[in-house]
């Protein structure tokens, strides 16, 4: 659209008057239409740098949350907890109130580290009761054992732990070694339901060099209830000095090793009970009962 000669010429004046008009409210189309200004990049021009009436800006939904932000910066709030609090973006937080001073430091560091050491205290003891509820539901669960379900675990327990024969080194031992005390309390009742004397059974202890032999000796000897002319020489595990060891303490007790003499007859009844199980384990079973 052509403009007859000099009608913005004077540019100056025409902004003067196009800001006064800004000012004192006007809209966009209004000033256009009071000027005859038809071209909207002069029409940006002559409104550079001057601000919309409020009137004329939409309400915009974040403005309460901006403004209950930076009254909450002010309180000393944290953006975590402004966060929490308002249930918007910590970036919008951030932008809201970045001008504010930086809340002052209302616990030294030490104190902060001595509450969250606290905290974390209360969360791992809670932690700890349900894993302890949880357990004490499953033993509960398991109740009384059959001699079958007894003589079925002990199969499976002696496949997992204890040693095994190769197809090119046929040795038919029975020989079983854990750290677990549980565990050998549960296999030596499998051997009593099997008939096995204690007499067939031999003992040794294997612990790393630098623990209390000693004790670890009486500890299981106790535990088996076993004389110790029936242990044979304990195996101490020996190590450089640079060897890291995590398995220390009082409570380490190093691994218990249990021999059965003439036990070929029951490795083979062992690895035939194992076939029988991956057979019925592969068959289709029934649901579990609670």
């Amino acid at each position: 659209m052509t403009h007859a000669p000099g009608k913005y010429a004077d540019f100056e004046g025409l902004r003067e008057r196009a800001v006064a008009l800004r000012r004192a409210g006007l809209s966009r189309r209004q000033i256009r239409d009071r000027l005859h200004v038809d071209n909207n990049d002069l029409l940006n021009r002559l409104l550079e740098g001057e601000p919309p009436p409020a009137r004329t800006k939409r309400p915009n939904a974040k403005d309460d949350l901006r403004e209950k932000a930076r009254e909450l910066r002010l309180q000393g709030w944290t953006y975590d907890q402004i966060q929490v609090e308002l249930g918007c973006s910590k970036s919008s937080v951030s932008l809201w109130v970045r001008d504010l001073p930086k809340p002052e430091r209302k616990r030294t560091p030490e104190e902060a580290s001595a509450i969250a050491r606290r905290d974390w205290e209360v969360t791992m003891r809670l932690r700890d009761e349900e894993r302890q509820r949880s357990k004490e539901a499953a033993r509960q669960a398991v109740g009384e054992l059959s001699a079958r379900e007894l003589f079925l675990l002990g199969v499976g327990l002696y496949c997992a732990e204890g040693s095994k024969g190769k197809p090119y080194d046929r040795r038919e031992n029975v020989c079983f070694v854990n750290s677990d005390p549980g565990m050998i309390q549960v296999f030596l009742a499998w051997l009593d339901l099997l008939g096995v004397e204690r007499e067939r059974l031999r003992f040794a202890v294997m612990i790393h060099e630098s623990a209390d032999v000693a004790g670890a000796e009486r500890y299981w000897a106790e535990l088996v209830g076993a004389d110790r002319s029936s242990f044979n020489k304990t195996t101490l595990k020996r190590h450089s000095p640079k060897t890291v060891r995590k398995n220390t303490g009082e409570d380490h007790r190093g691994c218990l090793v249990i021999k059965v003499l003439k036990g070929a007859e029951l490795y083979r009844r062992i690895e035939g009970s194992w076939y029988g199980i991956v057979l019925g384990a592969t068959q289709p079973i029934g649901e579990m009962s609670d």
